[in-house]
């Protein structure tokens, strides 16, 4: 059986990642004003986001083992790198798949 704490803990970590993306997407836009360059749809629903994010994960933590949660939450960067790629159309070079891979070959190797 699932643990709907990791559950909860994978879909805070996927909100998070959505929210980055909207933050990355405000950049590109031009405002007339530094106020608007905080107060907009982007800006505003990014960091709403990671509120509910953050709010999520303390409530994972609830049921996740401690030395769990890093592993759940490096998914993070995988979410990023694919969500950027299919936003932004970024391309997945080799650095950024060797990167990947030592954060990845990082966390195993510290959690096992």
């Amino acid at each position: 059986m699932v643990n709907h704490y990791i559950i909860c803990m994978v879909v805070s970590v996927t909100i998070a990642s959505l929210s980055q993306i909207l933050l990355k997407k405000s950049t590109f836009c031009k405002y007339n004003s530094v106020i608007r360059e905080y107060l907009n749809p982007y800006v505003i629903c990014g960091y709403g986001l990671l509120c509910v994010s953050m709010l999520m994960t303390v409530y994972a933590y609830g049921g996740v083992d401690y030395k769990n949660g890093p592993i759940i939450e490096s998914l993070g960067n995988i979410w990023v790198l694919i969500l950027s790629y299919l936003f932004f159309k970024e391309r997945i070079s080799r650095k950024k798949m060797l990167g990947m891979a030592c954060i990845m070959a990082g966390v195993v190797i510290f959690y096992s």
